[in-house]
């Protein structure tokens, strides 16, 4: 499996596009490409249902007001992470041991030394599961609360104007973000499979304009060398653009008032033409974009590399007002590791051990307490998501594969009182054994911590109603 971007790919070749794309490079400006893939042609969305008709949504008693979403992208292990099995064989067990944590009675594995000290926050829930053992797919579960398409097969989804919409689309039809923020954002990079972007990120059918915008962290370098993948949007505000050549870009995107061979909406062009302005000419966009106004103990803390940059900016997003940010958590460029992804089907035990739990742990610890100290921790709420755990028994290449029957994940802010344990794994981790739930009831879950009732409606683009969820929340609310 490689979970590196390959060679961008764009979806369509537009000569008039692609001029544009080349010309506001040359000023040093990173959005035609994002420009490009929201005005993509999609005749079945040219007229968002939610203008047209409006969405149903009650307060659900909810405390956050922003949710962070740390996604282990490649399947983390919950047996050497979250849910330990000391007592189990040795094929089982594995090299890593339990320790103590601020809560009397949870453990959690010895490479987690600083999430170890922040039980206090964490709701650690050991019983999910789900049917999808391909990456993209169970992704798609955990992101969008629904099962994929085909869930027993292992090809992976590219997106589609059929799939249900993202976590990040759903949350910001119900939560507006501040003028000239995304509505929802994704760090450092899409999520890609041998190749293939996948499904499961994004609008579907709520439409593109509910996309969530990837955003290339400052100072980051880019995943796999390459700064775009597969012609998906990605955007880079770091860049210092003076007035002149903010107005240059500006004056170029206003250029192009018709579409060549395209069925796009003028009101969905126009839309993401004036996000994208928007963003470059508002200051307090900038200012949230630019982690140098962190002070230098804070970014320490967090870390010097991609994941830790990565978390602090979504912090700082979160406290900027927008609704939703998700955060690849990789370890790409931690004391030189190739190990970008937590997919260990090879060498699981010094791959955890030397990049991908170091870089994972710093700096989320960091941003549970950061959050606490600052006190906004009540009102952000933190998940910790992967699209499924790994498999009880140590493969012959010391690894672990694919697992989608039992993993943990955990939740913290926003309400949710922390210091506990929700559901149990079996003896060796292979099944719940209490308490089991589905990545729907996790959403059911996020949903109530925001106050979004979770008997809301999306709607098609037919006009029909769909129920936002068909999960349950997790009693874990304080």
């Amino acid at each position: 499996m490689s979970l590196h971007p390959e060679t961008p790919e764009h979806r369509r070749q537009i000569h008039r596009r692609q001029w544009l794309k080349t010309t506001a490079g040359a000023v040093g400006l990173s959005l035609p490409g994002y420009l490009a893939w929201q005005q993509a042609p999609n005749s079945l969305l040219a007229d968002d249902p939610y203008k047209r008709l409006g969405g149903s949504g009650t307060a659900g008693g909810g405390k956050a007001k922003s949710v962070i979403v740390l996604f282990c992208w490649g399947g983390i292990s919950h047996l050497d992470s979250w849910d330990l099995k000391p007592d189990a064989s040795d094929d089982i067990r594995g090299l890593f041991q339990p320790i103590s944590t601020s809560v009397p009675g949870i453990q959690v594995g010895q490479h987690l030394p600083h999430l170890s000290k922040q039980i206090q926050h964490l709701a650690l829930v050991r019983s999910v599961h789900h049917d999808c053992s391909a990456h993209g797919k169970g992704m798609y579960w955990n992101m969008t609360g629904h099962r994929p398409p085909q869930p027993g097969t292992a090809g992976n989804l590219p997106p589609s104007q059929d799939d249900w919409p993202s976590l990040g689309a759903m949350v910001s039809k119900f939560r507006q973000a501040p003028k000239g923020f995304p509505p929802a954002v994704r760090l450092p990079y899409p999520l890609v499979d041998n190749g293939t972007l996948q499904a499961g990120e994004y609008g579907g059918w709520m439409s593109q304009r509910y996309d969530p915008i990837v955003v290339k962290t400052p100072g980051g370098r880019a995943f796999g060398g390459v700064s775009r993948s597969l012609g998906a949007a990605e955007l880079d505000l770091s860049a210092k653009i003076d007035s002149q050549r903010l107005d240059t870009v500006k004056g170029l995107i206003q250029s192009f008032d018709k579409p060549i061979g395209l069925s796009d909406s003028y009101d969905q062009r126009d839309h993401f033409r004036g996000l994208a302005a928007n963003m470059l000419a508002n200051s307090r966009v900038r200012e949230a974009f630019d982690l140098e106004k962190e002070p230098a103990k804070i970014r320490n803390a967090y870390g010097d590399h991609i994941c830790g940059r990565s978390i602090l900016l979504a912090r700082r997003l979160s406290e900027a007002g927008v609704p939703l940010t998700t955060v690849c958590c990789a370890a790409g460029d931690l004391n030189g590791s190739k190990g970008d992804h937590w997919d260990t089907h090879g060498d699981n035990f010094n791959r955890l051990k030397s990049a991908m739990l170091p870089a994972f742990d710093q700096p989320a610890a960091t941003l549970l307490e950061d959050l606490h100290q600052r006190g906004t921790l009540d009102e952000t709420l933190v998940v910790f998501l992967t699209e499924f755990g790994r498999t009880p028994k140590i493969n012959g290449a010391s690894g672990r594969d694919h697992f989608p029957n039992c993993y943990s994940v955990c939740f913290a802010g926003g309400g949710v009182q922390g210091g506990q344990v929700y559901g149990k794994s079996d003896k060796i981790g292979s099944a719940p054994d209490l308490l089991g739930c589905k990545p729907n009831d996790l959403h059911a879950t996020i949903f109530k911590a925001l106050g979004i009732s979770t008997q809301s409606r999306l709607l098609d683009p037919l006009g029909r109603p769909f129920p936002i969820t068909d999960g349950q929340p997790l009693p874990i609310f304080s």
